[in-house]
């Protein structure tokens, strides 16, 4: 497989093609229906998965593991875990995807009474307070909970654990990660944790998000007070959050937490994940490292992190993985999920990534419900994508995801390699036509490559094609061999 850099926004690969990765989240937090006390990490991955995440156009995998599952004591290393994780990245070169690796984590950890994820029990330094049984929603941690932010607290302050700091430990545990996977043929890159909260200042910023809200209901004339409560009254309380699809107002309410994320986006988690890139780097130089948003940048706050620095020098492969969901994500009402409102957030996303002058992996994005009525906004968001040239990983996969309809929207024609530099590429939904433009600044050793996810009408290209079949159903990887200029290539279907 070819190596993954970055140049300017763009992902590119060593015969100097641009890529677009169309991927999806394999994520092992450790909980599984027969273990209520105690995480168990399985990593249970089958060969069958990956083949056929492959034939179904799937490129790139965010292979998510935890701190807990590397280092469940300190200095001590799970080598049969990692054995697991490896076995699931070779299948990937196997058949062809790429992988990145997620160090995740939800509520820090507090695990089995939060429902949460990442440190080890060795890791969790909470001053005296005590984790709490998740009742509500499962990040009612990050709102309320003190020990969740206590112990975050203590992880941005460094403290120490056996007279060593944690980010210490947390460095040298991705420093052995690196080790082990710094050579593989299928690795994109490193993506260093996942969704950082801030710790007390996160329950801060929840609490002047909730004032605010209740300020703009108050005082904003574009919220009708008495249709709101009239819908409350009627029972249709879901509907109260229509004012809200107004991106201005929305954006109203969170900006009540502006400034205590832009403190941490550019204090504590500014130094810690130059520290962790350059505990990477010092391992190898393979890889692209990845940059996330905190959590509640999830909701459109701006992103205020300068671009991963060390010993005085930018890291050259870096790309920015921003994450973000509608307010009605894995509900009965994600039928109701708001386009306007996602779109915006993943607007501010397109700002940092101007700022930060890297492409973009749209890290986490989705959500799964039951039915057909929420495809429009899954469309949306491939659309809003593609029209950014970005790459995604899709969260994430379950049992039972290759059979939901959403594959009707995750299964589809899109660019892999192109020779040279994207114009365009979209999909004419109303036509069913993908159209792909690119200029091809010279001649390549390899194809551009589209892959087709279904038999096509008729193909349209102004230089010679192959297509080669990669599954039973007509999916096919279309190679073109074209010299310098412009080109156009639309396939109907």
């Amino acid at each position: 497989m070819l190596k993954i850099t970055t140049f300017e926004k763009k992902f590119i690969d060593s015969a100097g093609r641009q890529r677009i990765f169309n991927g999806v989240n394999l994520c092992e937090k450790g909980w599984h229906p027969d273990e209520k006390s105690e995480r168990q990490y399985a990593f249970n991955f089958s060969e069958e998965l990956i083949a056929d995440l492959s034939r179904k156009g799937f490129n790139l995998v965010r292979l998510g593991l935890t701190w807990d599952s590397i280092e469940p004591e300190p200095g001590k290393y799970n080598e049969e875990n990692l054995d697991k994780i490896q076995k699931v990245a070779d299948l990937c070169a196997k058949y062809g995807i790429y992988f990145y690796l997620d160090m995740h984590q939800d509520l820090y950890s507090g695990a089995p009474l939060t429902a949460g994820d990442g440190a080890p029990a060795w890791a969790c330094i909470t001053g005296g307070a005590k984790f709490t049984p998740t009742k509500l929603v499962w990040a009612e941690g990050y709102f309320w909970g003190k020990a969740v932010h206590k112990a975050f607290d203590h992880f941005w302050a460094n403290d120490k654990v056996n007279g060593i700091p944690l980010q210490t430990y947390f460095c040298n545990m991705w420093k052995h990660v690196a080790e082990r996977f710094k050579d593989h043929p299928a690795l994109f890159g490193f993506d260093l944790f996942n969704e950082p909260f801030p710790g007390t200042d996160g329950g801060k910023v929840f609490r002047k998000l909730i004032m605010n809200l209740a300020k703009t209901v108050i005082t904003d004339k574009r919220c009708k007070k008495l249709w709101m409560i009239k819908q409350l009254v009627s029972g249709n309380a879901i509907r109260v959050l229509e004012p809200f699809n107004d991106p201005s107002l929305f954006r109203k309410v969170t900006s009540a937490g502006d400034a205590l994320i832009k403190k941490f986006d550019t204090g504590a988690y500014s130094k810690f994940i130059n520290n962790t890139a350059k505990a990477v780097r010092e391992v190898t130089d393979n890889g692209i490292i990845i940059m996330e948003n905190s959590y509640y940048s999830n909701l459109g706050i701006p992103y205020s992190a300068p671009a991963v620095n060390y010993d005085g020098k930018r890291e050259e492969k870096l790309c920015f993985a921003p994450h973000a969901y509608d307010l009605m994500v894995d509900t009965p009402a994600y039928k109701y999920a708001s386009n306007s409102r996602v779109g915006s957030i993943f607007d501010e996303h397109r700002r940092s990534q101007e700022r930060l002058d890297v492409p973009v992996i749209v890290g986490e994005w989705g959500g799964a419900s039951e039915g057909t009525d929420w495809l429009y906004h899954i469309e949306y968001l491939l659309d809003k994508f593609d029209k950014n040239q970005w790459s995604h990983t899709y969260w994430a996969y379950y049992d039972g995801l290759l059979e939901n309809p959403i594959m009707q929207c995750l299964v589809r024609t899109s660019p892999v390699a192109v020779c040279g530099s994207i114009d365009s590429y979209s999909l004419d939904r109303e036509n069913n036509v993908f159209t792909l433009e690119y200029t091809q600044d010279k001649e390549y050793d390899l194809p551009t490559e589209i892959y087709i996810h279904k038999a096509a009408k008729s193909i349209e290209c102004d230089a010679k094609y192959t297509l080669e079949p990669v599954s039973d159903s007509g999916a096919a990887m279309m190679k073109i061999t074209a010299g310098a200029g412009k080109h156009t290539v639309k396939i109907s279907f």
